[in-house]
């Protein structure tokens, strides 16, 4: 017999699951402790939604599961957020949180979190997959059995276990639980009746999303493109899914979009082909009647979303993205084709930079000057905020899955742990979180999680003394902006500096370089704080707020 703690520490440490992210209470010091002994590090996190953060970077780098941990009561309600993050990245992430003893249900208890108190099994049903109470120890066999089957295969994500003190440190029979593995959705029946509408379009389109990412399906869609002669367009959440210098690749639409975009939706298009987009308001953002297309394929792992925001005749074809792509190449018999790299997008026809001459650097030469510094193979995590609307635009992607940017849930200062976390999974690949000053001021501590654990992620900041995005679109849509702008800005190299982490400020471009160079021959983490004009107008005008 061992206490539940110990077998569920030996089953994570199964998993192949190195590092957990959370941060220590009474409630879940067994499993720390056991996990300890298991020698699975335990990476202390200054924050819980910092540590579920993590985790979902975790898992999201290592195709895995990803753990967090949480004492109970605020602890786990600390960590919806991150739930919420890792279901719109659809990453595996198992969330365990504390409660005080099962046997003293009923009486008042400090951080309860029992149906008498902070319920956290219903706090967490509409941001995970499955949350349960495990309330006796012979449960935990198949709860845990139910929590990771539905974290990893089918449609992935983020799933809770609610463990009682009195339940962790009871004893059970060990037992061995195998990480499934990931089991796509089944294959759709009708992907063949996109092949006529693809044969006969004259100007089509493929419209590609996040979910081009969460699949994979990179080969597939470049072999989707390049047979059928397609442009290709990303939406924000699928930058990163087709090389920005491929010849089709007409870069992004909505928010970041560029003007080969708007132009090749504007000239009729009679096919569009979306995969893995929910075709968000961020996505559609600046969309006009006159872009409507006749038709639309839509692949997607669901119905939900199919239909609604584009309301033309449409062919939806369910289920994983990448196989139900494999499975129209093989009955259509497509190949891809050689092409030569062009140039760079905003070298095309995108306009002068308004910030030109002003003195200051503008946010736009800052991300080109990032890019062209970091190898081609860094993963850069977008934040929420104008400077990855920055990045949407003017970075360029030479391999796919180097971008990663969540354009459904969006948590300001999510993409800090999930740098960290990612990190930690993947020592040989840099990663990079590009972040404003805005979101470090709502998670950039766990920079400090980094120093200590010494993960040497690169992070980030273009800062311009305010929350850009909403001080941009407020102006310009009402004429003035309230409550957007710090009247004492953050000094981000001095703060990254008292975390213990190397921090460096750039006001040129050449220092922009240099800072790079060096960070990239550091063990350690590294800030890059880029001091950008105040005055810039980010790419993200066409959201219109409407206040009639």
């Amino acid at each position: 017999m061992k206490r539940v703690s110990q077998v569920l520490a030996a089953n994570i440490k199964k998993w192949g699951v190195q590092h957990v992210f959370g941060i220590p209470g009474k409630s879940i010091s067994p499993l720390m402790l056991d996990l300890d002994s298991e020698e699975v590090e335990f990476v202390l996190t200054r924050h819980e939604s910092g540590a579920g953060f993590a985790a979902g970077g975790y898992a999201l780098a290592n195709r895995t599961m990803g753990v967090a941990i949480g004492t109970s009561g605020p602890g786990g309600t600390n960590l919806l957020t991150a739930a919420g993050q890792a279901k719109a990245y659809h990453v595996p992430t198992l969330i365990i949180t504390g409660q005080p003893s099962a046997l003293d249900s009923g009486k008042a208890m400090g951080q309860d979190s029992s149906l008498f108190g902070t319920d956290l099994v219903k706090m967490f049903e509409p941001v995970t997959l499955f949350s349960a109470r495990v309330d006796r120890a012979d449960l935990l066999p198949l709860y845990l059995k139910h929590a990771v089957e539905r974290a990893v295969t089918g449609i992935r994500g983020p799933v809770h276990l609610c463990i009682p003190f009195d339940i962790l440190t009871a004893q059970i029979e060990p037992f061995e639980l195998d990480l499934p593995k990931h089991i796509p959705q089944a294959v759709s029946p009708n992907a063949a009746e996109a092949i006529p509408l693809l044969n006969e379009a004259k100007r089509p389109v493929l419209f590609l999303g996040k979910g081009v990412l969460s699949s994979q399906a990179y080969k597939e869609v470049r072999v989707l493109a390049e047979h059928w002669n397609i442009p290709v367009i990303t939406t924000p959440g699928g930058k990163g899914a087709f090389p920005t210098r491929h010849p089709l690749c007409l870069g992004n639409f909505g928010l970041g979009g560029t003007k080969q975009a708007e132009a090749y939706l504007k000239s009729g298009v009679d096919l569009m082909i979306v995969v893995g987009s929910k075709l968000s308001d961020m996505t559609l953002s600046g969309f006009t009647p006159d872009m409507m297309p006749e038709k639309v394929i839509h692949f997607d792992y669901e119905l939900t979303f199919i239909g609604k925001a584009i309301p033309v005749p449409t062919c939806a074809i369910l289920g994983d993205a990448k196989a139900n792509l494999r499975q129209l190449i093989e009955l259509a018999g497509a190949q891809g084709r050689h092409y030569e790299a062009a140039a760079s997008l905003e070298l095309v026809t995108e306009p002068a930079n308004p910030s030109a001459g002003s003195g200051v650097l503008s946010a736009v030469e800052a991300v080109k000057a990032l890019r062209a510094s970091l190898p081609a193979d860094a993963i850069l995590f977008g934040d929420d905020g104008s400077h990855t609307f920055y990045a949407i635009r003017h970075y360029d992607i030479y391999e796919p899955g180097t971008f990663i940017f969540d354009d459904v849930f969006g948590a300001m200062g999510h993409a800090i742990g999930y740098a960290i976390g990612a990190q930690a999974a993947r020592p040989d690949l840099k990663m990079v979180c590009l972040t404003g000053d805005g979101c470090a001021m709502m998670h950039g501590t766990e920079i400090a999680t980094a120093v200590n654990h010494r993960i040497p992620t690169l992070f980030v900041i273009l800062n311009n003394g305010r929350l850009d995005m909403v001080d941009k679109g407020m102006s310009y849509n009402t004429g003035r902006s309230i409550g957007a702008i710090y009247e004492k800005p953050l000094d981000a190299t001095q703060f990254a500096r008292s975390l213990g982490a190397d921090g460096i400020c750039c006001r040129t471009t050449d220092d922009i370089r240099e800072a790079v160079s060096a960070a990239l021959k550091s063990s350690m983490p590294t800030v890059i704080e880029i001091i950008v004009d105040p005055l810039e107008i980010p790419p993200i005008l066409s959201r219109l707020l409407s206040l009639d």
